[in-house]
């Protein structure tokens, strides 16, 4: 009887698609960790936002074109880590 707690496309794969399916999931793992790591770096960048914002002359924000890239990036690896980590948990 297959396990009705799976997806129904993940109850009938041979040990080598199994391989594959771990895999992507570590590597959606990997990436959801690099979004945190990010997110701390932007969050450590916005107490600087402000600042850089007010005092710097002209267009010169280093610190609000590296707060935008680090949300960028957070934001991108969440997504595609989250994607990547679909169906149901490993136990």
């Amino acid at each position: 009887m297959a396990n009705t707690l799976l997806p129904i496309e993940e109850r009938n794969l041979t040990p080598r698609q199994v391989e594959q399916l771990d895999k992507r999931r570590n590597r959606g793992f990997m990436l959801m960790v690099i979004s945190g790591q990010f997110g701390i770096i932007t969050t450590l960048l916005l107490l600087w936002l402000v600042q850089d914002l007010t005092y710097s002359p002209g267009w010169a924000h280093p610190v609000a074109y590296y707060f935008a890239f680090s949300v960028l990036v957070s934001g991108l690896t969440g997504l595609s880590g989250a994607y990547l980590r679909r169906g149901a948990p490993e136990f």
